[in-house]
Formats: C-alpha cells, sequence, structure tokens
C-alpha cells in the first residue's frame, strides 16, 4: 500500500471557524458568495488549525518519546530549523530559523525531536521572545542537560506590511542556561551557528 497523507480537523471548531470567516469576508467589503470565495472560508479554518495545532502537542512528551541514556558530554547543535509562526498582536507570520544546542547529562533525544519541539511552540499565536525560551524550557526540564541554549532569528511580516514597513530587519533573540552562562560555551555554540560546515 502506498504511503497516505492524511490531515485530521476538528469538525466542531471547523465548522465555527468557517462561519466567522465567512462573516469577516463580508465586513471587508467582500461578497463571499462569489465563485472565487466559495471555499475560502472553509481552507482558512483548515489553515488556522494546522497552524495552530501547537496547542495540542505536548513537547516534553515529544522528547520522552525517543529519550536515550547515553554517556555524552559534548555539545550538541541542531541548527537552521525552520520556524513559520504567528504574531499573536496581529496574527501575520513571521518567519525564520532556530538554533538549538544542548550539553547531556546522561540523556540525549532524537535528533528530529528537537525539530520537532520548535514546531510545538512556533505553531501557536506568539511572540519570538516567549517562543525562545519555552524550547529551553523544554528541553531543559525533560533532558536535565548540562546547558541549552536557543538563538531565533527572525522576519516579522507585521513589521514588513504594515506599521514601519522595514523590509529588511531581522529580529534575534535568544536564551542560555546552565554551562552556556559560561562565555567560552556561549561563544563555541555562537561560532558553531554562524559557521557554514556543510
Amino acid at each position: 500500500m502506498a504511503y497516505k497523507k492524511t490531515e485530521e480537523y476538528d469538525e466542531e471548531s471547523l465548522e465555527g471557524l468557517k462561519q466567522n470567516y465567512k462573516s469577516i469576508l463580508s465586513f471587508l467589503g467582500e461578497n463571499p458568495e462569489r465563485e472565487g470565495l466559495l471555499k475560502t472560508p472553509e481552507r482558512i479554518a483548515k489553515a488556522m488549525q494546522f497552524l495552530t495545532q501547537g496547542y495540542h502537542l505536548d513537547a516534553k512528551s515529544i522528547i520522552n518519546s525517543a529519550k536515550f541514556h547515553e554517556e555524552v558530554s559534548e555539545m550538541i547543535v541542531v541548527k537552521d530549523i525552520e520556524i513559520y509562526s504567528m504574531c499573536e498582536h496581529h496574527m501575520l507570520p513571521f518567519i525564520g530559523k532556530a538554533h538549538v544546542a544542548y550539553i547531556p547529562n546522561g540523556w540525549i533525544t532524537g535528533l528530529s525531536k528537537i525539530a520537532r519541539v520548535v514546531d510545538v511552540y512556533a505553531r501557536r499565536l506568539q511572540v519570538q521572545e516567549r517562543l525562545t525560551i519555552q524550547i529551553k524550557d523544554a528541553i531543559k526540564e525533560t533532558l536535565n542537560p548540562l546547558g541549552v541554549a536557543v538563538v531565533i532569528e527572525a522576519k516579522h511580516l507585521c513589521m514588513m506590511m504594515r506599521g514601519v514597513q522595514k523590509q529588511n530587519s531581522v529580529t534575534t533573540t535568544s536564551a542560555f542556561d546552565g554551562e552556556f552562562q559560561k562565555n567560552s560555551t556561549r561563544s563555541e555554540f555562537l561560532k558553531l551557528i554562524s559557521t557554514n560546515l556543510h
């Protein structure tokens, strides 16, 4: 049997969202009954459920599903993890990359789980500052590492499409814990994420 991708939606929420988006189209001066917009409320409703699925996911459970005992104490870095999130102030996207590192203290997790943890928190209405801290805290509380570091670089459409309309600004946030609070360890991490090794 061939691979089949399926998407599940909460039907009750989907219907409520559809009706609300239909009303929004009317308030914007559009005709939601015209051909090009007939399915738009449903499409937006499904998109919003997908883009906010992080509310229904548990980052700690994801890490624990692939948690392995290893006597490794060297820095593990997963960099350039794509982020697609939504600013909670305007519900416009912000897009960028997360760089995550930790120093194990007897436990490691699957590399893909780090990227999944990023998605758990990114797929919510967010501010970049809180997103950075949430990723750090989930790894810290689950793996109890010697240190955790998270740096996020993102462009915010709320700054690009409206407001100050600055097209080239990038926001960088960081959170460091444990060994990464030492200058030498933090410098090593920052050098690794800024170096193109591949």
